[in-house]
């Protein structure tokens, strides 16, 4: 089974420093399913740019989304972007 989500997220920053950037996916479109180290993989895309990577539950419960630079652009910390995630063999 595949399928698609898309939301809007606000960025944020794990402290400390080289902290990565994370976007927390809406529990309503976090996946059901986890592989090793309870990570899925996903096609993601923020603000249209895409690329492969994968999310996985935080100690918290959250579902989170790693944010590399490169698909932030000027964003940051506290800053809106349209996220969508495009799962597949679920």
């Amino acid at each position: 089974m595949s399928y698609e989500v898309e939301f809007s997220a606000e960025l944020w920053r794990y402290p400390g420093k080289g902290g990565w950037t994370f976007a927390t996916v809406p529990e309503d479109h976090a996946p059901s399913a986890a592989y090793a180290w309870g990570r899925v993989p996903v096609l993601a895309s923020v603000d249209g740019y895409a690329w492969k990577t994968s999310v996985w539950r935080g100690k918290d419960g959250r579902t989170l989304l790693p944010v590399p630079k490169a698909a932030r652009g000027t964003k940051g910390d506290g800053d809106s972007v349209t996220v969508r995630l495009s799962f597949s063999g679920l």
